[in-house]
């Protein structure tokens, strides 16, 4: 018997995260939407301090993000993953662009999604598109449907 995908949040800083079940599951359909096979995926969200250290410790990057992958599965194979976010970072940013804080989360656990999808973000054209797939799927996950 096949199992489900799996997606599991982790709290290392506390968020309020509403309607987890459901978001779980519309996570597994943008997998779906964007022909992702994905076995598992966690979504850790944590401190600024946290994320840097890996931001410096994996990547070298010695600035703040607000968000990270990492694909953990094979190429090839379905997608096992982990995304961390940084709650103080999205906090920020969604003051900065007086976004709320539930769209501002919401976009940035659609980008990683969409980075472990394909998606990059170097260039400006790169960037234009995750953008429009990020409101398009915020669309669809505030009306409600997918």
């Amino acid at each position: 018997m096949k199992k489900k995908p799996l997606v599991k949040f982790h709290f290392m800083h506390s968020v309020a995260l509403r309607r987890r079940n459901q978001l779980k599951l519309f996570i597994s359909s943008v997998f779906a939407r964007e022909k992702t096979p994905f076995k598992e995926l966690n979504v850790i969200f944590c401190s600024d301090d946290f994320l840097l250290g890996l931001n410096n410790q994996f990547l070298g990057h010695n600035y703040l993000t607000d968000i990270l992958s990492f694909p953990l599965s094979d190429s090839g194979q379905p997608l096992e993953g982990e995304l961390y976010i940084s709650v103080e970072r999205v906090s920020d940013n969604a003051g900065s662009l007086k976004h709320s804080l539930q769209s501002e989360l919401h976009r940035v656990i659609f980008h990683g999604i969409l980075h472990f999808c394909g998606y990059k973000d170097k260039t400006r054209a790169q960037i234009k598109a995750i953008r429009l797939r990020e409101d398009y799927y915020l669309k669809k996950w505030f009306a409600g449907s997918l």
